[in-house]
């Protein structure tokens, strides 16, 4: 046991805060802190979407080929992959001030290095530094408003969540378009440093802790098991859309993975203390409301990987047009979230699951009809009308279910569901690639042989049938997606609303 002396030396340097404190906070939450967290969270998931644009200009500048250039976000995206998981750990281990400066501070040197950076090398150096730093702010950030707010006042907080969640993703391309047609890809860098700087000093002077900590151990072995069950899905799904399925590295890595990971399952659900505590889903709105995550991630990933595909490369639109597509969007989930929120304080996440599954199953569907002639405006509309569909669903689902486990598990809770994200679009994009390949290749087939195509052939009838073809495979890929979001609108009839106590309410 601490002596009294020692307890309170720990509590005032923020090792440990007494979880009775969590009421009193709750009436009054730190409004100014949860700000600088989301303005950090929203600068380091910005980033993570905004080097895609600008791969090929990096191409160039280094002279390497495009499966090295894709590291940069491949990496980027194992990387978080990775310490995503070990998040629940260091959330209860270390203090939240703690947490966020070292996570910012890493974030911020990775993006002061990748600015300077003179070769590949180190600009892939500076990514993975980057990695580390954000893989840490949205667990950090979900669990903070979990113990912010009581749970009748969480749906409003957690919409104005989603705002960083949905519209960084979806500004990254567009602002990325723009500064890469008239700048260098460094200023993508160079824009984000004086934010990451600014936040970093003022979360040195102003942050407190808040969460409440305790002395755990941390399993080495459970952290590799973890890194390479979840590092070796990531890699292997990611990789199948480059190197097809039946390359070894992909298959490989894939079922290394996924013995790693049962593996780190059965160690965690014999651990009197897990990393990741896989018992939180014996509770049945959070193990639903993960399995409409995971089915919806793998079908939206259609919007951000096929759409470009057919703007630029099928229609000729420019990069900065493709992104432009996107932002009406991204503005409308930045609006509606806090008012999804405040809806899903008064009427519970069931309703609006139900409404936003059923316009996202009808946009989908028409993207899954795509031709030569659809208008730049109407791909807009569209766009825009599926993204309020989106917006209504993954923070009420996600926030219902977090409601219901006890306020220990909350750190478990965070760090699962952004795991599973990760893999699940992992899992989408690979899944939706290989659909639009197949068809693709055997729509080329068949077109060819009405076509009577051979080698004499002019080129120009060769790229119209090619993009012909290409354009099956989109709306083949879309009319996947439509099915996959059909089944998560089957399972949000059987979603019912968490009360105040944690339990359900069955009317």
């Amino acid at each position: 046991m601490l002596n009294n002396a020692l307890y309170f030396y720990l509590l005032k340097v923020g090792i440990f805060i007494n979880t009775s404190n969590v009421s009193s906070l709750q009436e009054k939450p730190p409004y100014g802190m949860i700000a600088i967290l989301f303005i950090g969270a929203f600068v380091s998931i910005l980033n993570e979407t905004l080097l895609n644009v600008a791969l090929p200009s990096i191409m160039v500048e280094f002279s390497v080929k495009p499966t090295a250039v894709q590291w940069l976000s491949t990496g980027y995206m194992l990387i978080n992959g990775i310490l995503i998981p070990a998040s629940a750990f260091f959330i209860q281990r270390f203090s939240n001030r703690g947490l966020f400066i070292t996570a910012m501070g890493l974030f911020t040197a990775g993006t002061l290095l990748a600015s300077l950076s003179p070769t590949f090398g180190i600009l892939l150096t500076a990514r993975m530094i980057q990695a580390a730093g954000s893989a840490m702010m949205m667990p950090l950030l979900m669990n903070i408003m979990l113990t912010a707010f009581p749970i009748e006042k969480r749906g409003t907080a957690m919409g104005i969540f989603g705002m960083v969640m949905f519209v960084a993703p979806a500004l990254g391309p567009t602002l990325s378009g723009w500064i890469v047609e008239h700048y260098s890809w460094r200023t993508l860098f160079d824009i984000i440093l004086p934010f990451a700087i600014f936040i970093l000093i003022y979360s040195i002077f102003k942050l407190k802790n808040i969460t409440p900590q305790r002395a755990i151990k941390l399993d080495v072995f459970s952290i590799i098991l973890s890194s390479i069950g979840f590092g070796g899905l990531l890699f292997g799904f990611s990789s199948a859309g480059d190197r097809g399925w039946d390359s070894p590295l992909v298959y490989g890595t894939i079922i290394i993975g996924v013995i790693a990971l049962i593996w780190f399952t059965l160690r965690q659900l014999r651990s009197d203390d897990p990393m990741l505590e896989f018992r939180i889903f014996k509770y049945s709105m959070f193990s639903l409301s993960s399995i409409i995550s995971i089915v919806l991630s793998i079908a939206l990933f259609s919007g951000m990987i096929l759409m470009p595909i057919y703007i630029q490369t099928i229609r000729g639109f420019s990069p900065m047009d493709a992104g432009l597509i996107m932002l009406p969007g991204a503005v409308v989930m930045g609006v509606m979230s806090p008012i999804i929120g405040r809806l899903f304080d008064k009427y519970g996440p069931r309703l609006l699951a139900i409404s936003g599954l059923f316009i996202v199953v009808i946009t989908t569907y028409f993207f899954s009809r795509l031709d030569m002639e659809i208008s730049y405006m109407n791909m807009i509309i569209l766009f825009t009308i599926r993204s309020l569909g989106m917006s209504m669903v993954m923070m009420p689902i996600m926030t219902n279910g977090l409601n219901q486990l006890p306020m220990k598990a909350n750190p478990h809770g965070t760090a699962m569901n952004n795991t599973l994200q990760q893999v699940s679009g992992a899992i989408g994009a690979a899944l939706l690639i290989t659909v639009m390949n197949n068809r693709t290749e055997s729509s080329l087939a068949e077109l060819s042989q009405t076509a009577n195509l051979n080698s004499t052939t002019d080129t120009a009838l060769q790229t119209q049938l090619l993009n012909e073809a290409m354009l099956n495979g989109i709306n083949f890929s879309f009319f996947v997606s439509t099915l996959i979001a059909a089944l998560a609108l089957i399972l949000a009839f059987f979603v019912r609303r968490v009360g105040t106590d944690g339990k359900i309410i069955k009317k």
